[in-house]
């Protein structure tokens, strides 16, 4: 059995061959026949693979669920474990001391700005955006209009079920 590669040659060259009026019908029919039962096995052995292949996606992505959740969970623990330590610090009056192996103080963040009225923020605060296109409000617009700016295009890819 050849590549598909190979087998798509053979029937495009034998499609070809057998719009020659002097071909013999039944050998091309034949030959026809066979190779395109090759291709279809090579198409099964490509669905095969892609189908494993999926799987491992699958299971790829379950796995990255799997770390992110435990990665926020150690996270959190981390913030908890801050919190208490900062609350005893500040209940004892011990801001700032040195062991062995760390420093540990406490001390003032830098300021950080708090919006109460956005409303009320001059324009000069702004930041100017380049306006966004809605493509799913001109789909559906182009669905029962047509216009000179855009169109609609149904392009095709291969499903395997």
């Amino acid at each position: 059995m050849g590549t598909l590669y190979e087998i798509t040659g053979q029937l495009i060259q034998l499609k070809e061959m057998a719009m020659e009026e002097a071909m013999d019908q039944k050998m091309i029919s034949d030959t026809m026949e066979g190779i395109e039962f090759e291709f279809e096995e090579k198409a099964d052995g490509y669905a095969k693979v892609i189908a494993e292949l999926n799987g491992d996606i699958d299971v790829i992505d379950k796995e990255i669920d799997r770390l992110i959740r435990k990665k926020n969970l150690i996270k959190n623990n981390i913030s908890s474990i801050k919190k208490n330590l900062e609350n005893s610090m500040v209940l004892t009056g011990k801001k700032k001391f040195k062991t062995a192996l760390f420093n540990f103080g406490i001390q003032k963040n830098p300021p950080s700005v708090v919006i109460d009225h956005k409303e009320d923020i001059p324009e000069q605060y702004l930041i100017p955006q380049d306006p966004k296109l809605d493509k799913t409000a001109i789909k559906n617009f182009l669905k029962e209009n047509e216009v000179s700016w855009a169109h609609l295009t149904q392009t095709e890819s291969l499903r395997i079920r």
